[in-house]
């Protein structure tokens, strides 16, 4: 007999639908990317997509397999940019895919 045997749904598929769809939009990590400029304004490209969540980042970089997790997304400035090269990177952060609920609009399940 497994763990489940004998417990019932917490409510029914279109309910439980909303509430996963619900806990999804609410933690979804923002995401931005890393680009390089070249001088001042001369050029620039994405050298790194993230992912920051509340309490972390991950970032992975466009030209090798290299991932990063750090402390916060400002993190991975220095180790993209090179003022040797004349290279400073900067966050460009993408817009919300969509809104997120209000915490009253939280779907929850009906027993």
């Amino acid at each position: 007999m497994s763990e489940v045997d004998g417990l019932k749904p917490l409510c029914d598929e279109a309910e439980f639908a909303a509430l996963l769809e619900t806990m999804a939009a609410t933690s979804a990590p923002r995401v931005f990317a890393v680009v390089q400029e070249f001088g001042e304004r001369l050029d620039g490209w994405v050298v790194g997509w993230g992912f920051a969540f509340d309490d972390r980042a991950e970032v992975f970089s466009v030209h090798d397999h290299s991932r990063m997790s750090l402390g916060k997304p400002e993190n991975a400035l220095h180790l993209f940019s090179s003022p040797r090269n004349q290279l400073k990177a900067r966050l460009v952060w993408l817009p919300d895919v969509g809104e997120r609920p209000e915490t009253a609009e939280v779907a929850t399940c009906s027993v």
